[in-house]
């Protein structure tokens, strides 16, 4: 009832009650979601429900402040909406485990919601969730954090920008403990344990996994049980330089650690369980491979993934060198420094990183691809994901107080950017919301949905027909689902098959595109029909704007030149380098909203 009171003093009578009445999502609960969830559940939002596919790990205990000891591998959403809820018995917090891009979670799931927040750490999730929001016509605030840099704005289709309708840079991430020790998933995670892990306890400065700033370890039994699994090493990085120092390390890291893991079957409900390598049974595969000739690095392939014996010779190869040159440096107390254009270096986290992938089920990657990923790795922050979190909430309560007043979502939002510099250490950038980008391939389509009565005996032209009568599709009409084309103009033998013969039903969103590109591409979101309807019914025909058929700007009329068969073609073989010309190629692309000046306000937080 105090909390009530304050907040209505705060923000006023009738926003608090819209804030309570309001459903939220927030997907993500990791290093921004818990900070997030923390803030909305003492800010006055009533009903909220998190959505996450991990579960707890003991490394989250030092920085993810809504979970303890004894939430060891329960789901981090659950747990989280758990301790909200004591925080402040008076909300209704729920949590799910699983995957966003679940076709069980619809568009007419995210529909059910007032507002979404996007607490993720990863581009494909956050475009997923974009598209979702896009077309269940619910609000966005979007966020993301890169070491001291950071991004709030607030998403609302047809009115602003939406997270696709900037060219991104290549990514640059960041990655918690847990899952660089535990549950990797994908190869950089692989390439970040190598490096900034097991690279720099056995050669480095004997230090552990950097920790983001301001992260701390409360409970004293924790921060003695991270402290152990280092202390291991650190007696292993004492033996360096013995004639089985490789085998030592191999068989700890690959065997023990990983039949460590396996013990704790709770990890691998939902996960693929990692297998532990052999190390006489490898030796004995590179022998055979080998027939006694000795391995050269330096002839190795840069661009083809390491065979699993291969990459073990290589592990052996390179630990054996670094660990004379570290014997070397002991005279002079200087431990060694990664550098991925040192060729032992980069040869030892290219081998030990296609090992785990091996062990635990991922895809391989060349020598190449390892160098231009340990390049591009930043340590995570953890008070830039606090800011980040308050931002987030600040913005929420803007955007509904607005939507209550009737006003337009840009007269108090704004993006908001996270700086750091050395004049300024910290400060926070306003910059207005800028309007859809007219170019924009994801905003810039019409969402609807379509409910289907009897997905068995719908048929594709059923629905084009259909759809058709009511909102103008154009001619020469290509359907795609995801990756997946179902039709076009050369292939029309899906045209007389049902959806569900074609493998489509609830949930499944289909793409219509005409040839006639002054006709704006529809997304249909399928979903069963409600009771009482029969047929197919089109929703959301009247509530999304029409856009006006892009400009098209008039071509000067070219000369013919003379036909020369020696024309020049530059061909770029670095594969860094034609990645960068393509960035900077996207980057000039023209946009509306990239052509206007806004001001721009600095807040400075000392």
């Amino acid at each position: 009832m105090r909390q009530t009171t304050q907040l209505s003093q705060l923000f006023g009578a009738e926003t608090v009650a819209q804030l309570a009445a309001t459903r939220i999502l927030v997907v993500g609960a990791g290093g921004i979601g818990c900070e997030l969830l923390k803030n909305l559940g003492g800010s006055g939002f009533g009903d909220i429900t998190a959505l996450d596919l991990d579960t707890i790990d003991l490394s989250n205990l030092n920085r993810q402040f809504l979970f303890q000891r004894t939430h060891l591998s329960q789901p981090k959403s659950t747990t989280a909406a758990a301790a909200i809820s004591r925080f402040n018995p008076g909300i209704a917090a729920a949590g799910i485990l699983g995957n966003v891009k679940d076709r069980r979670f619809t568009v007419d799931w995210f529909a059910g919601f007032g507002l979404v927040f996007n607490a993720l750490d990863n581009l494909d999730a956050r475009r997923h969730v974009n598209t979702m929001c896009l077309a269940a016509h619910v609000p966005l605030v979007e966020s993301g954090t890169a070491g001291h840099l950071g991004q709030v704005t607030v998403i609302d289709g047809g009115l602003t920008e939406c997270f696709e309708c900037r060219p991104k840079a290549a990514e640059r991430r960041t990655f918690p403990v847990c899952t660089i020790r535990s549950t990797p998933s994908a190869p950089v995670h692989c390439v970040v344990w190598a490096k900034d892990y097991l690279f720099a306890q056995l050669f480095g400065a004997a230090a552990p996994l950097p920790q983001a700033e301001g992260e701390r370890v409360e409970d004293e039994a924790v921060a003695e049980e991270l402290r152990e699994e280092e202390r291991a090493l650190a007696e292993l990085a004492a033996a360096v330089g013995g004639a089985d120092f490789a085998r030592r390390v191999f068989v700890k890291v690959f065997d023990r650690d990983v039949r460590r893991l396996l013990a704790a079957d709770h990890m691998w409900v939902q996960r693929r369980a990692p297998e532990p390598l052999d190390y006489d049974k490898l030796l004995e595969q590179w022998e055979a491979r080998a027939d006694g000739v000795p391995l050269d690095p330096a002839k190795l392939s840069d661009h083809e993934p390491m065979a699993v014996e291969l990459a073990f010779a290589l592990f052996c190869h390179a630990t054996r060198v670094l660990a004379q040159r570290h014997v070397a440096s002991e005279g002079d107390g200087s431990p060694l420094v990664f550098d991925k254009d040192d060729a032992a270096c980069l040869w030892f986290v290219a081998a030990t990183a296609s090992l785990r992938s091996y062990v635990f089920g991922i895809a391989q990657r060349s020598v190449f691809d390892v160098k231009a990923i340990a390049g591009n790795i930043i340590p995570a922050v953890a008070t830039t994901n606090a800011i980040a979190a308050g931002l987030m909430v600040v913005q929420g309560i803007s955007l509904l107080q607005q939507k209550l007043r009737g006003l337009s979502v840009g007269e108090r939002c704004c993006t908001a950017y996270l700086a750091y510099n050395a004049k300024r250490p910290r400060s926070i950038l306003r910059e207005g919301l800028a309007p859809p980008n007219v170019r924009c391939a994801v905003c810039r389509r019409r969402y609807l949905t379509l409910r289907v009565e009897d997905f068995g005996r719908a048929t594709l032209d059923g629905v084009l027909r259909f759809v058709g009568g009511m909102v103008e599709l154009g001619e020469d009409l290509a359907v795609v689902e995801g990756a997946r084309i179902l039709c076009d103009p050369d292939y029309e033998d899906n045209l007389g098959a049902s959806l569900e013969s074609l493998g489509v039903g609830e949930g499944a969103m289909l793409t219509v595109v005409s040839e006639d590109e002054a006709v704006v591409p529809v997304v249909l979101s399928l979903a069963s029909a409600r009771e009482g309807s029969e047929g197919m019914v089109l929703e959301g025909v009247e509530s999304v704007p029409v856009f006006e058929p892009l400009p098209v700007e008039p071509q000067e009329p070219q000369e013919e030149e003379e036909e020369n068969d020696d024309v020049g073609v530059e061909v770029v073989e670095d594969e860094v380098e034609r990645r960068r010309l393509t960035r900077d190629a996207l980057a000039v692309l023209p946009a509306e909203s990239a052509s206007k000046k806004r001001a721009v306000d600095v807040v400075t937080i000392d």
